[in-house]
């Protein structure tokens, strides 16, 4: 159970428009209706009638609608009255990132600005998974900053005029195996891919989850490239985890230069391929809402690295 799903269903009830109330929510509609539906499979029963329009409270949905607006403004009630954690308010930024940008790029950033923002308190966020529930930690308000990876294969809605942005910099997802992967026929060296591609061999595969970052953007590179065979042997939204098995000799992999780069240079893993159009350049951004009004999220704002954008077009 999450607050947001109550918060949601409270405004639909009030919107009586799945449309309008993920407008409201800052959120698109496929994600909205998705946390609507997540409420009712925790509670077991339906709440919204979805054959017609408006959308109407089932008999369920008119009881539970009263409870879930108690629920929502005790919780409210109750943060207010507590007391500050070691009054950090003004001093906590806190952030979203993906996960690999948090192990990699991100503690570095953050030591540099330490040396000119003396009692900065940072705190980050877990990587949800999905680009859409990332994405929320920012809308719905909970962080000052969103750092993730931009590329024009997956878009991300944001509004220019809600939202700012700064490049930081440049990564490369790369296709890489570990040299203790034993195929038939085929050997695990930098001509990988161009060895399956001309046997027609199928590769384990080691694949990010569709509603990852990197998942929806290697599935445009693939519809982009010669059909090469993939057979799944595992999934999931961290690149660190996908990294292990890649290491352990599992399968195929497509991983962030950064987080595999002394992998790289001790032959823990090796490239799948040299050919440019395996690989995917993606450019690192740093966002925060344009109404943010917070002291030292502005000062951390302002002491964010910048890099001029890669060359490839990107867009949000």
């Amino acid at each position: 159970m999450e607050l947001k799903w109550l918060e949601d269903f409270v405004v639909l009830a009030n919107c009586a428009s799945f449309s309008r109330a993920a407008e409201a929510r800052h959120v698109t509609q496929s994600a909205f209706s998705r946390r609507i539906k997540q409420l009712e499979t925790w509670l077991g029963v339906t709440l919204i009638n979805r054959a017609g329009l408006p959308a109407e409270l089932t008999a369920e949905g008119r009881a539970f609608l009263p409870v879930a607006q108690d629920t929502i403004r005790t919780f409210h009630q109750l943060r207010e009255s507590l007391p500050p954690v070691a009054d950090l308010g003004d001093r906590r930024v806190t952030i979203a990132a993906l996960h690999s940008l948090g192990v990699t790029v991100l503690p570095e950033w953050l030591e540099r600005s330490r040396a000119t923002l003396p009692g900065l308190v940072t705190m980050v966020l877990p990587d949800r998974g999905g680009i859409e529930a990332n994405l929320e930690a920012l809308t719905g308000g909970e962080v000052d900053l969103f750092v993730t990876y931009v590329h024009p294969f997956v878009r991300l809605f944001l509004s220019p005029g809600d939202f700012e942005w700064k490049t930081l910099g440049a990564e490369q997802l790369l296709p890489v195996v570990s040299p203790k992967l034993r195929l038939p026929g085929l050997r695990a060296r930098e001509d990988l891919i161009e060895q399956a591609l001309r046997q027609d061999v199928p590769l384990p595969y080691l694949d990010y989850t569709g509603s990852s970052f990197f998942g929806v953007a290697l599935h445009r590179v693939f519809a982009q490239r010669p059909p090469l065979q993939r057979k799944l042997v595992h999934q999931s939204t961290i690149s660190d985890g996908l990294r292990q098995c890649a290491l352990a000799g599992w399968g195929l992999c497509w991983l962030p230069h950064a987080l595999i780069r002394d992998d790289l240079e001790n032959g823990r893993l090796c490239l799948a391929s040299r050919d440019p159009d395996w690989s995917l350049p993606v450019e690192i951004r740093a966002f925060r809402p344009r109404d943010g009004n917070r002291a030292m999220a502005d000062a951390l704002w302002r002491n964010l690295p910048t890099a001029d954008p890669p060359s490839h077009p990107t867009q949000i």
